[in-house]
């Protein structure tokens, strides 16, 4: 990995655990609060919530460690697809209010675009990326 696709990599990582940590607080300190206008239960909003806070701190570890490797950072994507994937269950398997859309929407398309942005910055992406 050459040392501006590190440098790239592991702030997309950085700005992954900021996102994870804040959303993380939002839907698990707010759960109650939220569950009203977004018209999902508070348990899975709190549950939700408190998931984000081990993966924050997996994403500040990875964003720091001198082990980053192409694994690890497709241990990230994988993982974002999942949430993208499971935000996608939520919104299928309840009834959200607009409002309750457009916020799992939302927190869906950041994802999806950070997966999207550590996978196009993962080791060995330069070469595969000339299209």
């Amino acid at each position: 990995m050459t040392d501006t696709t590190n440098q790239t990599v592991r702030k997309i990582l950085g700005l992954d655990a900021l996102t994870c940590l804040l959303a993380g607080a939002a839907m698990s300190l707010g759960a109650t609060m939220l569950a009203g206008p977004t018209g999902l239960h508070a348990t899975l909003l709190l549950i939700a919530g408190v998931s984000l806070f081990p993966v924050a701190a997996l994403f500040a570890w990875m964003a720091r460690t001198p082990l980053l490797n192409t694994p690890l950072v497709l241990l990230a994507v994988i993982g974002n697809i999942g949430w993208v994937a499971a935000s996608i269950a939520v919104l299928l398997m309840t009834e959200p209010t607009a409002f309750g859309a457009i916020f799992v929407l939302a927190q869906a398309l950041v994802v999806a675009l950070l997966a999207w942005l550590e996978f196009n910055h993962r080791p060995q992406a330069r070469a595969t990326l000339a299209v």
